[in-house]
């Protein structure tokens, strides 16, 4: 995938480039090596590759579903995701039976070329496309402006003030200005409407073209022949404001969009493309970041991006992380300290070992859970993008009903009320109007710490109206402190942590990692037994049979359990605590208590979420006493305590039985169920090892407060889809009629239709300012 480094030596080919550059361009991407760049492996061993592409040429939903039909029908494609508002396509293929190269050529043959998504000539096309956008729409003003001068004594003149070689010679001008309107300014609506017809297609540039066409040929028809029967009907002043204004609203949208996308953007670009490695005759060479391999030892200058995961082996600095991590401050990276890929050198030169690349990296995970999101189409747009087909259908059919309607009354106003029809009729903002919203405002809470790896479940989350917490972790620190340690009689406490932290190191509980964290703050070097024969129950505790790493042989071998007290077989400790426990063949071993604390914005949080009319409940598997000491201090009533997995699975299902829904918060790691079971879900704490995190949301902060803020914005995303579909559809059902009457003329409709679609995006880039949250 990207996440590994951008993809550099793809060259940026511009469309006009011939068959045989592009096809030599994708012959460099069959190498395994580069594959990487722009995918990742799935199933070891399987062969399968899931790869992320930007599709040039693409600006609606009918786009798309070309792409994604072209793609599919390549052997060896299993899977394709292709959306139109990110302009991104996901593509699951076999390497035993395709290459890239081979679906490359299928998707430009249908006239959308692929490019590796996240390298520079991605980034370097859609500059360029901008570009000539913005040409386009020049030439077409600047022509405008000129014909509406030309057409405008022809409105204003009465009979007899200008003679018919002077109207003649108005015409002839505004024809010669139309000339580049049509054929540079209009082009992508030709090429994408000339791709639909040739795949049998019907996209929602086809009768945008039609309607130009229609217009140019009649008008020049008028032009050339005044005194036949089209004589009178000359409107290239209608022709050239209607693109225009259409190229207007296109260009606002492609800015638009680009804001939109742009925190998978700003993410995805952060990995330099080469840095400082140090060799082995101790000089440092510039290499590409792919070529880089744990162990490696590289120098970040000051302003660079870290490449990978690593440990600061020489020089003091600071990171900024706020991308990665939800800090929002600079964060010190002392020497000793390990550095994300992804964040940025901000003070000094550092020399940094590198211990994961590519996959490994939490920058890689990241940036996958945000590439999925962009990809999704949430339920409304999916039912946007069925409507849309059949839709584009009835616009042709009613634009020949209204043109046969008129034509026994006036031919030449016929064929404008057909054009006008067909213009006011596209239906590019009821396809825009879900996903715009949803790319917005998951961009919005990925800038805010909040990543969204499932865009329908910003619907599901606008509808909760039950919030529960898991405790440890959540509503409290990520790791607990370790406060008392009871143990056998014979047995010392030093010697029962180090038992303990043998085989909680072995888990990611935060119960296990406070055991660890308190051998490591007594002792600097590892605990003396082995663990071997590991078995960890979720939620529950870990078993394994351990033995000192100086022994000769096995048969000082002990079983060992740490966990719960029913784990553990053991009587729980009479105190109003966390605690867990540690047991072996002859029973109770020893007992660790530990003292949790709430997170600083845990009862601001909560208050929060009440006063958004949300109920707020705290499962939790610790004692009921402890839980319920933690939820007096939160603020939350309704907590129940000495819940196993299970026992959280069921509590969700009476809930929901009951009719609730419910948004589940918890560590992503023992709550698996209960967030794969809940409406929504969230996974919080820097515990959570992204690549296993289940749930909706991650978030990658420590703040509690994301959790209402993300409601909030989920709330507001619904609203402004429901208001964007309601405008699309009630912009349809007042303009239709009045283009069938002759009420609508073809300028107006153009005028109009990019006036729908612009309001579209420009209501949905509201959502990237995040919502905050009221506390009560």
């Amino acid at each position: 995938m990207q996440a590994t480094a951008a993809l550099a030596p793809f060259p940026s080919l511009p469309s006009s480039a011939s068959g045989d550059a592009r096809a030599d361009a994708w012959q460099l991407l069959d190498d395994p090596a580069e594959w990487a760049a722009f995918g990742r492996p799935l199933e070891a061993g399987s062969g399968r590759w899931e790869s992320q592409v930007a599709v040039e040429g693409m600006h609606c939903a009918g786009c798309a579903f070309t792409v994604e039909a072209a793609l599919a029908q390549v052997p060896g494609v299993a899977e394709v995701q292709v959306n139109a508002v990110s302009r991104r396509a996901r593509v699951v293929w076999s390497a035993a039976a395709t290459r890239p190269s081979r679906w490359f050529e299928a998707s430009a043959r249908v006239g959308y070329p692929l490019l590796p998504a996240g390298s520079r000539s991605a980034r370097e096309t859609r500059t360029r496309e901008l570009r000539t956008a913005l040409w386009r729409w020049l030439v077409a003003g600047f022509c405008m402006m000129q014909v509406m001068m030309y057409a405008y004594p022809a409105y204003v003149a009465r009979p007899g003030d200008m003679t018919a070689d002077a109207a003649q010679l108005l015409r002839w001008a505004s024809w010669v200005l139309s000339l580049p309107v049509v054929l540079f300014s209009c082009g992508p609506f030709f090429r994408s409407a000339w791709r639909d017809l040739r795949t049998g297609r019907i996209g929602m540039d086809l009768p945008v073209t039609f309607g130009v066409v229609i217009t140019f040929v009649v008008s020049t028809a008028a032009t050339f022949d005044p005194a036949g029967p089209l004589g009178h009907e000359v409107y290239f002043d209608s022709l050239t404001m209607f693109v225009f204004f259409l190229l207007t609203g296109r260009w606002l949208e492609a800015r638009l969009r680009d804001r939109t996308a742009g925190a998978l953007e700003a993410l995805t670009h952060r990995l330099p493309d080469s840095v400082e490695r140090l060799g082995p005759d101790g000089g440092w060479t510039r290499v590409a970041v792919r070529r880089l391999g744990a162990g490696d030892v590289v120098r970040v200058r000051p302003g660079e991006a870290f490449p990978a995961d690593g440990t600061v082996i020489d020089g003091d600095t600071t990171a900024d992380e706020a991308l990665l991590t939800g800090e929002s401050r600079p964060v010190p990276r002392p020497c000793g300290d390990r550095v994300l890929a992804g964040s940025h050198n901000l003070s000094a030169v550092v020399q940094v070992r590198i211990a994961s690349v590519g996959e490994g990296t939490r920058f890689a995970h990241i940036v996958r859970l945000m590439e999925n999101a962009a990809l999704d189409k949430p339920r409304l747009a999916r039912l946007a993008d069925r409507i849309a087909r059949p839709f584009l259908i009835a616009v042709l059919a009613c634009a020949f009903g209204a043109g046969a309607l008129w034509w026994s009354v006036d031919p030449g106003q016929a064929l404008m009320v057909a054009v006008a029809v067909l213009i006011v009729t596209c239906p590019c903002a009821l396809s825009l109007a879900t996903p715009a919203a949803m790319l917005a405002s998951a961009g919005a809470l990925a800038r805010g710490g909040v990543l969204t790896s499932n865009l329908q479940a910003l619907e599901a989350l606008a509808g909760v109206d039950t919030v529960v917490f898991d405790k440890t972790g959540t509503l409290t620190g990520d790791t607990p402190r370790l406060e008392r340690v009871y143990c056998r009689q014979g047995l010392r406490p030093g010697d029962a942590l180090e038992i303990g932290a043998a085989l909680a190191a072995l888990s990611l509980h935060p119960a296990a990692r406070a055991l660890v964290n308190a051998w490591q703050a007594q002792f600097r070097a590892p605990p003396a037994w082995s663990a071997t024969q590991l078995r960890e129950t979720v939620g529950q505790g870990v078993a394994a049979s351990l033995h000192r790493r100086d022994a000769v042989d096995d048969h000082g071998a002990r079983p060992v359990r740490l966990g719960s007290a029913s784990f553990c077989e053991v009587p729980p400790l009479d105190v109003d605590a966390a605690q867990i426990h540690l047991s072996d063949n002859e029973g109770w071993l020893a007992s660790f208590v530990l003292a949790e604390e709430l997170r600083p914005d845990a009862t601001q949080a909560v208050a929060a979420l009440q006063a958004q009319g949300l109920s707020v409940r705290l499962l939790s598997g610790d004692r009921d006493n402890a839980a319920r000491a933690i939820g007096a201090q939160a603020g939350i009533a309704a907590v129940q305590g000495d819940c196993a997995p299970e026992d959280k699975l069921e509590v969700l299902w009476q809930l929901q039985a009951a009719g609730r829904e419910v948004a589940m918060v918890g560590d992503g790691l023992n709550d698996g169920p209960s967030l794969a079971r809940a409406n929504a879900s969230f996974a919080f704490g820097h515990a959570v090892p992204l690549s296993r995190a289940r749930a909706d949301f991650v978030v990658l902060g420590d703040a509690l407060q994301a959790i209402p803020a993300a409601v909030a914005q989920a709330r507001r995303t619904l609203r402004v889809v429901r208001q964007n579909l309601f405008w699309a559809a009630a912009y349809n059902a007042v303009c239709v009629p009045l283009a069938v009457v002759g009420w609508l003329p073809p300028w107006l409709a153009g005028l109009g239709m990019a006036a729908s679609s612009l309001l579209v995006v420009l209501n949905a880039a509201r959502l990237a300012a995040p919502a905050k949250a009221a506390v009560a």
